[in-house]
């Protein structure tokens, strides 16, 4: 009884984030929303473990994210689309027509380019969080934030945080 009121208090609290979180690494609210059950349906059935864990948020993190990377492996997700809709919250801070061509580019990435660049630079996390995570090498988080960067590059090739050309 004790576990189940942990867990619901830490969910309670974490929802938001985790659903930020979601929506960054699948880029739709409907999608981010099954992202974060289907995480909070394993968090459930290893809660002893997570609750154990030196960070349960780097735990639950990283459950969300494989979700996220796996979920193209299953059958489904390969047949069914969702289609697009427009968010109920703002997500980021920057002109409406920085994010819409952020958001594309994003979108334009492997997964698993944009869960690395999603973990490291919104998230803020350092290389070996970002790497725990992820279940890989500090190396490899460093080669796909490189190539996610280098086809950010070339799918923005005029774009500027302050919206002014590129030097």
């Amino acid at each position: 009884m004790r576990d189940e009121q942990e867990f619901v208090e830490y969910v309670r609290a974490r929802m938001p984030s985790l659903r930020r979180l979601a929506y960054r690494l699948c880029g739709q609210w409907a999608a981010a929303d099954d992202l974060v059950q289907e995480c909070l349906v394993a968090l459930y059935r290893h809660w002893g473990r997570a609750s154990a864990a030196e960070s349960v948020d780097a735990y639950v993190r990283a459950i969300l994210v494989h979700a996220y990377l796996a979920e193209r492996r299953r059958p489904w997700s390969r047949r069914v689309q969702p289609i697009a809709e427009a968010p109920d919250t703002v997500v980021t801070p920057a002109p409406v027509e920085h994010r819409l061509d952020v958001r594309a580019a994003l979108a334009a990435l492997t997964r698993g380019q944009r869960a690395v660049l999603v973990l490291r630079y919104w998230e803020d996390l350092d290389v070996a969080q970002t790497a725990a995570a992820l279940g890989c090498s500090p190396g490899t988080v460093k080669s796909q934030t490189s190539y996610a960067m280098a086809a950010l590059r070339r799918l923005l090739p005029d774009y500027t945080p302050e919206g002014g050309p590129r030097p």
